[in-house]
């Protein structure tokens, strides 16, 4: 007698995001509303790059706040 112990599983059939829904919490709800939200807008290039030069200026700033307290002590 053979027997097989790596037998491949049969997959589970895949279920939408309400039937999910529904075996999670035992059907839809009145005071639970599915809402959708508009896309995303693109990030500007100029608010990037801005914010990328106030990081900079902050790192410097602590580097040179370091500096200052390495020349007291």
């Amino acid at each position: 007698m053979r027997v097989a112990f790596w037998r491949k599983k049969e997959r589970a059939p895949e279920i939408g995001e309400n039937e999910a829904y529904e075996r999670a919490y035992g059907g839809s709800r009145a005071d639970v509303k599915r809402v959708k939200l508009p896309p995303r807008r693109p990030r500007d290039a100029d608010v990037l790059a801005s914010g990328d030069k106030l990081r900079q200026a902050f790192l410097d700033r602590l580097q040179q706040r370091d500096d200052d307290e390495k020349k007291e002590g």
